[in-house]
């Protein structure tokens, strides 16, 4: 891992910086080969060596096997890199089984998150019951509901188990980044876009919105605790206790 990059703290954090690292690579070396030609050519074919101008271009191997080359090494990162890269992400769901599955839905300027509780299902939500206490509208009546946990700007997550976000918007588009964890995807009205990976280090981390959302978009700022099994049941289970009523 470089100094200057975010820690790896997902399971899949290797891969992304390697295949971030040998693009940039790529990059280095086509400006300096570029820019080198570019000198070369700008002295080579300067007016005082050259009266008369020449309309035929070149004519030599060189250039051609300068562009075969760059086309080959692109080749090589797109298809043994970057589209096995996205093909893990976006096919290779972990079964909901055996993940940590929440809704996280933006909204100006916030994170909320919902967690289907113990029945392993999301309760129902409505248009009509969103209000400051209950961003996310969600229904109580609805039996499924009435263990549902919620959090606001807060994720909560077990250590070494993969994590499956269903990832929504309220309003506009924003764009759900952790950093650490090497994940950032839009999240876009109308919706629901799952995003999925394995959180490796214990710790606290920032959740940043990635996509300039409106005035406020300075302060939409989330955390993420990625915690021991034990510490995340106990987390889970005060906030269900919070959930019963008084007796």
């Amino acid at each position: 891992m470089l100094s200057y990059m975010p820690i790896q703290a997902s399971a899949h954090a290797a891969e992304i910086d390697q295949m971030t690292i040998l693009v940039h690579w790529l990059m280095a070396v086509l400006f300096v080969g570029w820019g080198a030609f570019f000198i070369y050519v700008v002295f080579r074919y300067r007016s005082g060596a050259n009266p008369k101008a020449s309309y035929e271009g070149a004519k030599g191997k060189i250039s051609k096997g300068l562009e075969i080359g760059v086309v080959i090494a692109e080749m090589v990162l797109l298809v043994f890199y970057a589209i096995p890269a996205w093909a893990k992400r976006v096919k290779q769901f972990p079964p909901e089984n055996e993940a940590t599955v929440v809704r996280v839905i933006a909204e100006q300027f916030a994170w909320n998150i919902q967690y289907p509780g113990p029945d392993g299902k999301f309760g129902r939500t409505k248009p009509e019951l969103v209000s400051a206490d209950n961003p996310i509208g969600l229904d109580r009546s609805d039996p499924v509901a009435k263990d549902d946990v919620t959090e606001i700007n807060q994720l909560h997550l077990p250590v070494d188990r993969p994590v499956l976000v269903h990832l929504s918007s309220k309003d506009v588009i924003h764009s759900f980044g952790l950093y650490e964890m090497r994940v950032k995807q839009d999240a876009i009205p109308g919706m629901s876009i799952p995003v999925w990976f394995i959180p490796t280090r214990i710790g606290e981390y920032d959740i940043a919105c990635s996509q300039l959302c409106g005035l406020g978009h300075f302060r939409m700022r989330g955390f993420l605790s990625i915690q021991s099994d034990a510490d995340y049941r106990k987390w889970m289970d005060d906030e269900l206790k919070g959930l019963q009523p008084a007796r």
